[in-house]
């Protein structure tokens, strides 16, 4: 430890924060007290002094006391209002009419016909209050929805550093409403913004000049100069290579394409987007070049260059990744200018500390955490791994060859937090990166700078160093389509615990330091027999050397072994758990169930979606507009696991039950669909039902009496055949546009519970069932050895609770135990209807509701016992 003690005293650092971050005040005590043990057992067996034990415990102490003083602050100058709006039911429902004032503190981004902004605000003025509130700089998160596509040019102008006043209504941001969702107020919470503040029509805000003298009006001119060169960008490429272009070159990533970003991400190409060390060193290069051409002194070179590295980070965005990198080469020359040019684990471990010290909520950040934990790993794996490797018998072998280590080690390091947060790993990913890292940074990058430097030069030397950018582009969408195609080399794997993060780090630190001490012993032994002459006498092995040497090999052993175990383990978590779940996930005004069996069978009954009236002009249209497949029920099921579905239920082919369900097929394998056997008009159902097509995935009509047995513990009966027998055996599928009559009844059992769904059934198809049980209980005897019985556990309630379905003969048959109405906040159709809940309640059925309870989950354990938890 003495070697380097900046490393460990930012490490403590780290530490201390991360505790006061995730712990309560208790709970970092006694880490506190825990850090404190470790050193002192260090001092003992004299790998630590006392001076750097206590510097090493002031810096836990600062970090933690940091954080929470950070965390005390973090707080709206409106608490009451705020603690209203977060606890009302249902969640988003209380608002608050207000005027605001204040400063535009980040570039505005406009999408369509929303333009969003992060003011400080200063001043607001609560509709319900006489008097106004000062708030001293406060963030908010103003949205302004255009009302005419002329509007676009106002919001052109607005820019950070302006002065602005708005009316319109504030309200807390929303929380997550589905177990392990994307949570937007803590999110934002983490930015140290406690509002949203909605507008409507750019007239409602008036942007005046701002400061002159602040950080947002000295950042607004380089704002200036990022857009001009986005613009010239635009110019130069054609279509989507312009927001590749932007993101690649000058790190503006508002226009890349969303389909595009999502087969980089599949490959886990991302990194290659992102502003980082790469382009730093690329851009200090070139501008060494430039300099040395000047015959400028090294010292005054490496002056220019250090007041350089800040210029190229604001102009690259200030990300996390290449504030990092930033600071890292301004350390790096300023050593080298004062000749005493440390490694790079000492440079990184300034910089993370710089930045922590300077944000202590930067430790939250996805950016950050990649890029500390990969740099770090490749100065700490890189040299150990490529000694394992061959030397290589020419320059360009040995090339290769470093370049494979390089790859294998960053996507090991990145392997732990990938899996945490993103919840996928492509196989050809290692591949990928051999292939597109060295062609995009040392061809197309330098290209793409090249071709916007030209072009400010003369505009035919732009567009022709262009042209040849852009047909490299075309060759790596190419390749990364074909290969993100390949959706079966893509595992899915379930979010993993952070006990485990930490333990695959712990095992990658155990492997990379082992072969680092089994090399150096190969050094010294190669070493010692060089320097010794030769002699006819057998040298034998020392006993202690041997004990070392068996050491290593088992502590290489047992990290290879943990790490392998880890890996297997988070990929099925759930294999012992024999359990059953259903859950009814939140999707807003529609159905989405995921189904458990207790052998780990998954059914999906629908996917939810958003029901969009009429045509949106091209105008208003936004570049990743929300789906609730691609941007909800996929992570979710990702989240949990899901390797692929067993069984795809389409109750009906209605928007609000399958619109999502298109990214589900895109991104999950599915085995099988039921579906009530029909077609319908509509652009999601058709292209739903093609995809499937394609994706020979088979399709099976909902007929009554057919079951599905998952396991010896779990059954799926089918009540009802959705369409007349006669049109259903016709050689073509009918069309039917009225689907809601027409749905799939199923009827659940797990371990004696029963769960019964039946889509929006109305009362006309509720008493069809009614009618076909006595027949199918006959039916079930003979196949599955079980009949229909009655009361049942759980009954999810027809067509959201409206007033077309749910009879009292239909509650009186079933007599559910719970009910469950999956419905939309604050929806334009009434739902559930007052006569739907008033029957539920008269009958003393317990009612859960999605847009009061959030996801509603239930759990049968093998002993029979059903369990229930809400997220809100």
């Amino acid at each position: 430890m003495a070697r380097r003690p900046l490393i460990w005293f930012t490490v403590c650092w780290v530490l201390g924060s991360s505790a006061a971050a995730g712990l309560t005040n208790p709970g970092t005590y006694l880490a506190g007290a825990a850090v404190w043990a470790a050193l002192l057992a260090l001092m003992l067996m004299r790998q630590a002094s006392w001076q750097l034990a206590a510097a090493c415990m002031a810096a836990f102490a600062c970090a933690a006391g940091q954080r929470m003083w950070a965390d005390a602050r973090n707080v709206t100058g409106l608490p009451a209002a705020l603690a209203s709006a977060v606890e009302a039911v249902p969640t988003g429902s209380v608002t608050y009419p207000a005027q605001i004032a204040g400063v535009i503190a980040a570039p505005p981004e406009v999408d369509g016909d929303l333009v969003q902004l992060v003011v400080k605000v200063d001043m607001v003025k609560l509709a319900s209050e006489a008097q106004r509130r000062e708030l001293g700089g406060e963030r908010m998160q103003l949205q302004v929805r255009l009302a005419e596509e002329s509007e676009l040019a106002i919001a052109a102008k607005w820019r950070r550093g302006q002065r602005v006043t708005a009316a319109g209504e504030l309200a807390s941001p929303a929380a997550a409403t589905n177990f392990g969702g994307f949570d937007y107020r803590r999110y934002l919470n983490s930015q140290r913004i406690h509002w949203l503040f909605s507008a409507d029509r750019a007239s409602a805000l008036t942007a005046s000049a701002g400061p002159r003298y602040n950080a947002a009006a000295l950042l607004k001119g380089m704002d200036a100069v990022r857009d001009a060169l986005g613009r010239r960008m635009d110019a130069l490429y054609p279509g989507i290579q312009a927001g590749y272009m932007k993101g690649l070159v000058i790190g503006i990533t508002d226009d890349l394409d969303p389909a595009l970003y999502r087969q980089f991400a599949q490959l886990g190409l991302t990194h290659i987007l992102a502003i980082s060390g790469l382009h730093v060193a690329v851009f200090l290069y070139v501008l060494g070049g430039l300099l040395r051409m000047l015959r400028m002194t090294r010292e005054r070179m490496l002056l220019l260059l250090i007041a350089a590295v800040p210029l190229y980070v604001l102009l690259a965005g200030a990300s996390p990744s290449v504030v990092r990198s930033g600071i890292m080469a301004m350390l790096g020359l300023a050593a080298a200018r004062m000749h005493k040019l440390k490694d790079g684990l000492h440079l990184l471990a300034a910089a993370a500390l710089a930045m922590l010290a300077w944000d202590p909520h930067m430790l939250g950040n996805v950016g950050f955490q990649l890029s500390f934990l990969v740099t770090a790993g490749l100065i700490f794996g890189v040299t150990p791994i490529r000694r394992c490797l061959p030397r290589g018998k020419h320059k360009w072998q040995a090339a290769l060859l470093d370049l494979l280590a390089v790859t294998i080690v960053a996507q090991a390091v990145s392997l732990p937090l990938t899996l945490y947060y993103f919840n996928s790993l492509h196989l050809l990913s290692t591949p990928a990166n051999l292939v597109l890292v060295p062609f995009i940074s040392f061809i197309v990058m330098p290209l793409g700078g090249a071709s916007m430097l030209l072009d400010s030069m003369w505009h035919p030397a732009g567009m022709l160093v262009a042209h040849t950018a852009a047909i490299g582009n075309e060759l790596t969408f190419a390749f990364v389509a074909k290969l993100s195609s390949w959706s079966s080399f893509r595992l899915i794997w379930a979010t993993p615990p952070l006990w485990w993060v930490v333990s695959c780090y712990g095992s990658l630190l155990l492997v990379f330091s082992t072969l680092n001490r089994i090399h150096h012993r190969e050094i010294t032994v190669s070493t010692e027999e060089a320097g010794s002459h030769s002699t006819s006498f057998i040298q034998l092995e020392p006993a202690g050397s041997r004990f070392r040497r068996r050491i290593n090999q088992l502590q290489l052993l047992f990290g290879s072994i943990s790490l392998a175990a880890l890996l297997l383990w988070a990929y099925n978590p759930d294999f012992f758990d024999r359990r059953g779940y259903v859950q009814f996930l939140d999707v807003g005004q529609g159905d989405s169930i995921l189904i458990r069996s207790a052998s780990g069978k998954h059914i999906l009954i629908d996917g939810g979606g958003t029901v969009q009236f009429g045509n949106r002009e091209a105008w208003r249209q936004r570049r990743d507009p929300y789906e609730v497949g691609q941007k909800l029920l996929v992570p979710l099921l990702q989240q949990r696991g899901v390797h692929h579905i067993d069984l795809l239920v389409l109750s009906h082919l209605d928007s609000d039950h399958i619109k999502g369900l298109l990214a589900v097929l895109t991104n999950i394998p599915v085995k099988a669909i039921l579906w009530n056997g029909s077609y319908k008009s509509s652009t999601d159902a058709l292209t739903l039902l093609r995809a499937a097509l394609h994706k020979n995935i088979p399709l099976y009509q909902a007929k009554a009496g057919l079951s599905w047995r998952l396991d010896s513990h779990s059954n799926v009966s089918i009540l009802n055949t959705p369409l007349p027998t006669d049109e259903a055996l016709t050689s073509s599928i009918p069309e039917v546009d009225e689907q809601n009559g027409h749905s799939v009844g199923l009827l659940l059992r797990l371990y004696d519970r029963q769960f019964l769904f039946t889509g929006d059934a109305d009362v006309a198809e509720e008493q069809q069932i009614l009618s076909e049980l006595k027949r199918l209980n006959s039916a079930f005897a003979n196949t599955t050895n079980t009949t229909i019985s009655t009361p049942i556990d759980v009954m999810k309630i027809s067509h959201h609770g409206s007033k077309t379905s749910t009879s009292d003969q239909w509650l009186a048959f079933w007599q559910p135990h719970t009910a469950v109405i999956s419905v939309g906040r604050n929806n334009i159709y009434g739902h559930p209807a007052d006569q739907v809940v008033n029957r539920l309640e008269a009958a003393g059925i317990h009612i859960n509701r999605t847009d009061l309870d959030g996801e509603i989950q239930f759990r049968v354990g093998s002993d029979g016992n059903l369990s229930e938890r809400r997220k809100l």
